[in-house]
């Protein structure tokens, strides 16, 4: 694992602050031995014009962003956002996995750097590929041949580099018990202290609601509205038995019990997800109200079958897969009472790409499933639900996730010393491009609200009127 020390040139200290003191004042430094910048577009024969003339002759475009290399040398457009690459190995991680996932993991190692705003950068790539259709090509014989002899040029052939150790590796069928705990292990136990310094004071790690009244609102106060949003839907009471599948660190449950009194249940595979809202529960005094079990849903007893007069599941259904889906939703059901309500928040993307991306995949989120909006609320008619709101919240998340980066970025030390160098910089890429997918309506996210109709096929049309929400 790459590591940041004090006065070390090898790395940011920061991804906003820029260069460590020595980097700052001599920006290319290779070997201990200072390197003269070469003017843009300078330099004959500079690592820089070699990578600019690949990259045109591969992909048909120009450098979309300035491009500095490690002999000193640049090319393309001038100022910042601008590409670093530290060594000769960004080269190979691309030579050996082209594409997405080639970049990942020379960024996550710093052996590419950025120097400026990331979401900047990423937003001039994703918009030049949109403007002239620019995908990673299918690549012959003879292209790879050609490859090779650039890459020997550059003096970067040599053997696979081994990927970042923060890569995930979930081994067992897909989907199965042991499968899901795995990746939910390698995401969520990074620590409660981690995620404590990154989230606001409750812990949602979901979409807020930043309803549009003119009120300003912290993160925190977008958590709580959203929130109440989902109490206020759910109609829940102190009468009220809630079921919250994926409970996360608990933040609905405890503003439930907290704010409306109600008797709350939650189900999580993670263990210091678990630990947490035990712990919380008892410190406001709601241990009485509030229980939590490690458990997979699937594990849900059957006698517990309609004990629940509310269900929410809240940016879990993504996790579920497309064939355990039907599953998910006959379980939530079945622990539904006829009547009662359920609310799904959950992300949408297209049919092209139902995962999350060759990053997200490897480093996030691995087996994440997202699909069109439509076809979740397909498959809750096809469940037995009745659908009766649907709230669009995509521009939310846009917020959420830009606020979550400010905070990562502002105490950017900190999250060095809790998740290390390359967990660090996993996550400032995540944070900078998911922000950049909603933004750019790649990826959505709505509010769902349904309902189990009575044996007869009625619903208590008279109790279910919604919230007036703000859009």
């Amino acid at each position: 694992m790459l590591r940041i020390r004090r006065g070390s040139s090898a790395l940011f200290r920061s991804p906003v602050r820029g260069w460590s003191r020595r980097a700052r004042a001599t920006p290319f430094v290779r070997a201990g031995r200072i390197r003269k910048q070469r003017p843009t577009g300078g330099g004959a024969g500079g690592v820089a014009d070699d990578i600019a003339a690949l990259v045109e002759r591969t992909l048909g475009v120009e450098l979309p962003l300035g491009l500095s290399a490690w002999d000193g040398s640049s090319q393309g457009p001038s100022g910042n956002p601008r590409v670093l690459l530290r060594s000769r190995r960004a080269v190979r991680h691309l030579l050996y996995r082209p594409g997405e996932l080639g970049l990942a993991r020379a960024f996550v190692t710093g052996d590419l750097d950025v120097h400026g705003d990331l979401t900047e950068a990423l937003r001039r790539c994703w918009a030049l590929g949109r403007r002239e259709g620019v995908t990673v090509p299918r690549l012959g014989p003879g292209h790879w041949w050609g490859l090779v002899r650039d890459a020997a040029r550059l003096g970067a052939l040599g053997p696979r580099p081994t990927p970042p150790g923060s890569e995930a590796r979930p081994s067992g069928r897909l989907h199965s018990r042991r499968r899901d705990s795995q990746v939910i292990a390698h995401h969520y136990d990074l620590g409660n202290e981690f995620y404590g310094l990154l989230l606001d004071p409750r812990m949602a790690y979901s979409c807020g609601y930043w309803p549009e009244d003119g009120t300003e609102r912290t993160l925190a106060a977008a958590q709580e509205a959203k929130l109440d949003l989902i109490c206020r839907k759910l109609g829940l009471d102190s009468d009220t038995r809630l079921l919250d599948v994926g409970c996360g660190w608990g933040s609905l449950l405890l503003y439930a019990a907290e704010h409306y009194g109600v008797s709350g249940t939650g189900v999580t595979l993670s263990a210091q997800q678990a630990d947490h809202v035990r712990r919380r529960a008892h410190e406001l005094g709601l241990a009485e109200l509030v229980e939590v079990r490690r458990c997979d849903y699937r594990e849900l007893a059957v006698p517990d079958s309609g004990e629940y007069d509310a269900v929410a599941s809240v940016e879990m259904g993504e996790h579920v897969g497309s064939a355990n889906y039907p599953d998910f939703l006959a379980t939530l059901r079945r622990m539904l009472r006829p009547g009662g309500r359920l609310l799904l928040q959950q992300m949408s993307r297209g049919d092209s790409a139902p995962g999350g991306g060759a990053f997200i995949e490897s480093y996030i989120a691995p087996d994440m499933n997202m699909v069109p909006i439509g076809a979740t609320l397909w498959k809750l008619e096809r469940a037995g639900f009745e659908v009766r709101d649907v709230q669009a919240m995509r521009e939310h998340y846009v917020r959420t996730v830009r606020a979550w980066l400010r905070t990562m970025l502002d105490r950017w030390d900190e999250v060095l010393a809790l998740a290390g160098t390359e967990q660090a910089r996993v996550w400032w890429l995540y944070l900078a491009g998911g922000a950049l997918a909603f933004e750019e309506n790649r990826m959505g996210v709505h509010q769902i609200l349904g309902v189990r109709p009575h044996e007869d096929g009625s619903v208590d049309t008279g109790t279910l009127a919604l919230p007036e929400v703000r859009r």
